[in-house]
C-alpha cells in the first residue's frame, strides 16, 4: 500500500508536489475511465452495425443494396470527420481546466445524441428530413467521442504507476471493445428475436434508446473520480495552463502529432474493414443471414476485450515498439487470408477469421493508449494525444468502409481491399520504428525530455 502513492509522486513533473493518490483512487480512476469508454464506444460503434444492417433500408430505401450501404456509411463517416473537432475543443479545455469536467461533458453529448437517433423518423415517415437529422446526430456523436478518448486515457495514464502504465491504459482501451461487444450483442439479440419486418420497423431503435440508462451509470461512476494529480501538479509548477494548448502542441510537438497519427492509422482502417465493411460484404454480397455477420463481429469483440490488456501488459515488459510492430506486420499478412476464409460462408470459419483478425489488431490497439500519451508533456498531453487519435479518422475509419465498397464495386475482388489495409499497416510499421521507446518512463522523465 505504501509503494503505490510513491509511483504517482514520481510521475509528477519535477519540482511539483502532487496530491498523493491512494491505490483505491487509482483503481477508481481506471475503472471509471474504462466504464465510461465502454459506454461511449457502445454509442459510437452501435451506429456502425446499424449502418451496415439497418440504415440503408430505413433511411435510404430507394437505392440498390450496395449503394444504400455506401450512403449509410457516408453518414457514418461524418461522425469520424467530426472527431478532430471534438479533439480540438475538448483538448483545449482539458489542458486548461482539467480532465474530469470534460469527461462528464463528452459522456452527456454522446449519450444524448445516441438516444435521439432512436427517436428519429424514417424516410417513409419524413422523407429527406430523416437522413438529414440522422446526419446531424452522427456529427454530435463524433464531437463527443472526439473528446472522450483523450480524457479517459489520460486519467488512466496519469494515475497509473509507470511500470504498469501500459496495462492500465490497455484496460481502458479494452473498454472500447467491450462497448462494441455490448452494442453488437444487443443488436444481434433483437435481430434474432424479431421478424425482419419488426426489426426494421422498431426493433433497431431499442439499443439506441438503451443508451440513456448507460449514461446515467457512467456519470455516476465518473463523478466519484478526482482530478488527475499529475495534471494538478503540472499546472501548479507552471503557474497555469497554456492559453492555447492546441496551438502550443502543434507549434512545438507537431512532428509527434504526425507520428502518433501514423501509429493510429493502420489500427483505425483495419478494424472498420474487418467489422463494419465485412458485415455489408456478408449480408449484401454473399447474402448470408444478419446473424452470421453479427456473430462474426461478436467474436472479434471477445478477442479485443480479452487480449488488449494482455498485449498492453506485454508492452510494459518488452516495450511499446516491438508489440506494435508485431501487430502491424501480422495484420498486413492476415488480411489477405481473411476474405477467402469469409467467402467459405461457414459461420464458424467467419467467426474464427474475425476473432484472429481482431486478436492481431489488438497488438496495436492495446499498447496504443500509453504509447500515444507518452509522446507528450503533461501541459499539452490532452490536446496532443487527442489529435493523434482523432486525425486519422478523417482518412482512416471514416472512409475505410466506403473505400472498401468502392474497390469491390470497381474490381469485383477483395484483393485490392486487403492491399489497402496492408498499405496502412506499412505506414504504422514505419511510425513505430521511428517512435522513441517510452515503456517504464515516469511522466517527470518524459516532461524533462520535452
Amino acid at each position: 500500500m505504501t509503494a503505490a502513492p510513491e509511483t504517482t509522486l514520481d510521475a509528477a513533473p519535477r519540482g511539483a508536489l502532487p496530491r498523493i493518490a491512494t491505490l483505491s483512487e487509482r483503481r477508481r480512476a481506471v475503472f471509471g475511465a474504462a466504464i465510461g469508454t465502454t459506454i461511449e464506444w457502445y454509442d459510437f460503434l452501435l451506429y456502425a452495425s446499424a449502418a451496415a444492417l439497418v440504415f440503408n433500408r430505413v433511411f435510404f430505401p430507394k437505392a440498390d443494396p450496395l449503394t444504400g450501404a455506401m450512403l449509410a456509411f457516408t453518414t457514418y463517416a461524418l461522425g469520424f470527420l467530426a472527431r478532430p473537432l471534438g479533439a480540438v475543443v475538448f483538448g483545449h479545455f482539458g489542458d486548461r481546466t482539467g480532465r474530469k469536467k470534460l469527461l462528464m461533458a463528452s459522456l452527456m453529448l454522446m449519450g444524448g445524441s445516441t438516444f435521439a437517433i432512436g427517436l428519429l423518423p424514417t424516410y417513409a415517415g419524413a422523407g429527406m428530413l430523416a437522413p438529414i437529422l440522422l446526419t446531424f446526430m452522427r456529427l454530435l456523436q463524433g464531437i463527443g467521442v472526439g473528446g472522450e478518448w483523450g480524457g479517459a486515457m489520460l486519467m488512466a495514464a496519469e494515475y497509473a504507476e509507470a511500470p504498469r502504465r501500459g496495462f492500465w491504459c490497455g484496460v481502458v482501451q479494452a473498454g472500447g471493445a467491450v462497448g462494441n461487444l455490448l452494442a453488437t450483442a444487443i443488436l444481434a439479440g433483437f435481430a434474432a428475436g424479431l421478424s425482419e419486418h419488426d426489426f426494421l420497423a422498431w426493433g433497431w431503435r431499442i439499443p439506441f434508446l438503451f443508451s440513456a440508462a448507460l449514461i446515467v451509470v457512467g456519470l455516476w461512476l465518473r463523478s466519484a473520480v478526482a482530478e488527475s494529480p499529475v495534471f494538478e501538479a503540472a499546472l501548479e509548477e507552471a503557474e497555469g495552463a497554456h492559453a492555447a494548448p492546441i496551438v502550443q502542441v502543434l507549434k512545438t510537438k507537431g512532428s509527434r502529432v504526425a507520428l502518433g497519427a501514423c501509429l493510429k492509422l493502420a489500427e483505425n482502417i483495419s478494424y472498420y474493414v474487418v467489422t463494419a465493411f465485412a458485415m455489408t460484404y456478408l449480408t449484401e454480397v454473399l447474402h448470408l443471414p444478419r446473424s452470421v455477420a453479427l456473430n462474426g463481429v461478436l467474436a472479434g469483440g471477445v478477442a479485443g476485450a480479452a487480449s488488449m490488456p494482455l498485449w498492453a501488459a506485454l508492452s510494459d515488459r518488452v516495450g511499446r515498439r516491438p508489440v506494435y510492430i508485431a501487430g502491424a506486420v501480422g495484420l498486413s499478412l492476415w488480411v489477405f487470408a481473411f476474405f477467402p476464409l469469409v467467402r467459405t460462408g461457414s459461420p464458424l470459419v467467419i467467426a474464427g477469421a474475425t476473432f484472429l483478425a481482431v486478436l492481431i489488431h489488438s497488438a496495436m490497439n492495446g499498447p496504443q493508449g500509453a504509447f500515444i500519451a507518452e509522446l507528450f508533456p503533461t501541459r499539452v498531453r490532452y490536446s496532443g494525444a487527442s489529435l493523434c487519435y482523432q486525425l486519422p479518422a478523417i482518412v482512416g475509419g471514416s472512409f475505410a468502409p466506403i473505400i472498401a465498397i468502392g474497390l469491390l464495386k470497381a474490381t469485383g475482388s477483395t484483393v485490392p481491399i486487403s492491399a489497402y489495409v496492408a498499405t496502412a499497416c506499412a505506414i504504422s510499421f514505419v511510425a513505430a520504428l521511428l517512435a522513441r521507446e517510452t515503456k517504464g518512463k515516469t511522466f517527470s522523465e518524459i516532461d524533462a525530455a520535452g
